[in-house]
C-alpha cells in the first residue's frame, strides 16, 4: 500500500493485490520491500514464491518481473553503487547481486 503524505485513510495498492498466489500479478507473503529510485520501482522479497521481484511504480503496472528465483528471501538492502543484497533464509547466507 502507498499513502500520500498525511492521508492515512486512502491507501493505494501498488503491487500484488490479486490474492495470494504465484502468478506475476500476485505475491505470496511479501517479506521485505525497498524502493529503487533510479528505476522508479519496488523490489520485493516474495517469500512464499521463492523469488525476488521488481514492480514498476508507474501507473498501470499489472505485474512484476522476476529478478532472482529459487531463493527464500528474508530481507533486502541496496548500497550506493546499486548492488542488491538479499538474505537467504533457507541457506543461511547473504547474496550480493
Amino acid at each position: 500500500m502507498q499513502w500520500k503524505n498525511g492521508d492515512t485513510a486512502n491507501g493505494q495498492v501498488v503491487a500484488g493485490g490479486n490474492g495470494v498466489g504465484n502468478g506475476l500479478h500476485q505475491l505470496g507473503h511479501p517479506r521485505d520491500v525497498l524502493i529503487d529510485k533510479e528505476t522508479n520501482s519496488l523490489i520485493i522479497c516474495d517469500y512464499s514464491n521463492w523469488r525476488v521481484v521488481r514492480w514498476s511504480r508507474r501507473s498501470g503496472t499489472t505485474q512484476g518481473e522476476i529478478l532472482l528465483d529459487n531463493i527464500k528471501c528474508w530481507g533486502l538492502a541496496m548500497d550506493e553503487q546499486r548492488y542488491l543484497y538479499v538474505s537467504d533464509y533457507l541457506n543461511h547466507r547473504v547474496m550480493k547481486c
